[in-house]
């Protein structure tokens, strides 16, 4: 079975680079599978985790990516992320904080904020959530 290459990069480091049999990552219109040999394509990535299958290893790398940009290639994937966390890395309890941040800013009609970044943060911090139930059930 033939492979692809796949990079996931952040603004601060190369977070995985290596072959992979498989990927799924959240897609701006919904989950992505990308096989070798998929056709080419670019689009934005929502919040949320990357899967790779690795050759070889029954444990697929998880990434969690906090969007970006997605472009495909007959063999090879890259992942461009705002930012990208190794799933042994993902924390909990700081995930849960800035959930409640999130929320609290958006209830507090009378601070004057930014409602586009405060709902951008609670998306975030709800998908890292999401991806850290889905590591833990594996």
């Amino acid at each position: 079975m033939s492979t692809i290459h796949v990079d996931v990069v952040s603004a601060e480091a190369s977070i995985y680079d290596g072959p992979a049999d498989f990927v799924a990552l959240p897609g701006e219109s919904g989950e992505l599978g990308i096989f070798p040999g998929h056709t080419p394509l670019i689009t934005r990535i929502r919040p949320g985790a990357v899967r790779i299958k690795v050759p070889g290893q029954n444990e697929e790398e998880f990434v969690f990516v906090a969007g970006g940009i997605l472009e495909i290639q007959p063999n090879r994937v890259t992942v461009l992320a705002d930012t990208a966390i190794r799933g042994k890395d993902l924390d909990e309890a700081r995930a849960l904080e800035a959930k409640r941040q999130a929320e609290e800013a958006l209830s507090n009609r009378a601070a004057t904020l930014d409602y586009a970044k405060a709902q951008a943060e609670l998306a975030i911090a709800v998908a890292q959530i999401a991806a850290l139930r889905r590591l833990q059930r594996r």
